[in-house]
C-alpha cells in the first residue's frame, strides 16, 4: 500500500515541475467564495483534476482549481474549492491538500467556509473570525498517520487559530468597516443539515456557527506547524433559528452576495501578513 508520504512526494514533485513559485501564504476557499481568486496578479491556474492524487470535489460551488499569484508583493496559493468528508473521502484525502501546501513552503494558511449561525445575534451576510472549534465529526485526520518526519504525532490544540492573525483580521475588518464577529466553530459530518435539537446542543456546548469542513484541515495545519486564520461567512441561520428550510442554493446565494467584502477582508489580511515577512 502506498503511504501518504509517498503520495505527497509525487504530488509536490508534479506541482513544482509545472509551477515554480515562492509559496508563502495559502488560502482555501469555501462554498461559493471562489471569486476571491480573481484579485490575484500574474495568476496561473490549473485544474486539480490534473494533479496526481488530488481528490476531486463533487459539490457545486467548489470549482477545483489550484491557483498561484500575487497580492501586492505577497506570493499566494489559492485552492478554489475543497473536498469534504461527506463526499465519501477519507480524512487523509480531505486534508491532503493542506499537507501539499505545507510541503510547498506555505507558512500561513487562511481557511474559509460557509457556515450557519448558531448564535442568534449573527446574521447572514456577516463574517466570523474563528477563535476555536468543537469537533463533532467523531474522528481525527491524524488517526493512522505516523510519519517519522512530522513535527509531532500529538499536536497541542490550545491555540489552533493563531492569536496574532485573529487580531490582525479584526483590525483589518474594523478599518474596512466590515461587520465581523469572533466565535467558536462547530463542525459536523453532513451532508444533512443539523436538526433543531442538535443546534440547541451545539449552542449549549459553546458553538457560534456550524459547518461541515475546515476543522480537519486546521488540525493537520497545526500538526504541520502552519499559522492558521479561519474565517466563516455566515450564509444562513441554523435550523430552528429561521422559519425557512435550509438549502445549499441559499448558502451559495448568500456567499455570492458577500464576495466583495470577503475579498477585501482576505486581501487586507494577506497584505498585512506580507508586511511581517
Amino acid at each position: 500500500m502506498v503511504s501518504v508520504k509517498e503520495l505527497l512526494n509525487q504530488t509536490v514533485h508534479f506541482i513544482q515541475q509545472k509551477i515554480q513559485f515562492p509559496a508563502h501564504t495559502g488560502v482555501i476557499l469555501g462554498s461559493g467564495l471562489g471569486a476571491f481568486a480573481g484579485k490575484l496578479r500574474d495568476a496561473r491556474s490549473m485544474n486539480t483534476s490534473e494533479i496526481p492524487n488530488w481528490p476531486e470535489s463533487t459539490v457545486p460551488g467548489h470549482e477545483g482549481r489550484f491557483i498561484t499569484g500575487f497580492l501586492g508583493d505577497v506570493p499566494v496559493i489559492v485552492l478554489q474549492g475543497r473536498v469534504h468528508y461527506y463526499e465519501g473521502y477519507t480524512m487523509a484525502q480531505v486534508t491532503f491538500p493542506v499537507r501539499v501546501l505545507g510541503s510547498l513552503g506555505v507558512r500561513y494558511l487562511i481557511i474559509t467556509n460557509a457556515a450557519g449561525a448558531l448564535n442568534p445575534e449573527f446574521r447572514p451576510g456577516e463574517f466570523m473570525v474563528i477563535s476555536d472549534h468543537i469537533n463533532c465529526m467523531g474522528t481525527s485526520p491524524l488517526i493512522g498517520y505516523d510519519d517519522p518526519d512530522a513535527p509531532t504525532r500529538f499536536p497541542d490544540m490550545s491555540a489552533p487559530y493563531t492569536p496574532e492573525l485573529i487580531d490582525l483580521a479584526l483590525t483589518v475588518a474594523a478599518k474596512l468597516k466590515i461587520r465581523v464577529h469572533q466565535g467558536v466553530l462547530a463542525v459536523t459530518t453532513g451532508p444533512n443539515y443539523e436538526t433543531a435539537a442538535e443546534v440547541r446542543m451545539l449552542r449549549i456546548l459553546g458553538g457560534d456557527a456550524v459547518c461541515m469542513s475546515t476543522v480537519p484541515e486546521v488540525i493537520v495545519a497545526v500538526q504541520s506547524e502552519l499559522k492558521v486564520l479561519g474565517i466563516s461567512c455566515i450564509t444562513n441561520m441554523a435550523t430552528g433559528l429561521s422559519s425557512r428550510p435550509l438549502s445549499h442554493e441559499e448558502v451559495k446565494h448568500t456567499a455570492d452576495q458577500i464576495q466583495k467584502p470577503f475579498a477585501s477582508l482576505v486581501s487586507g489580511v494577506i497584505q498585512r501578513i506580507g508586511d511581517r515577512r
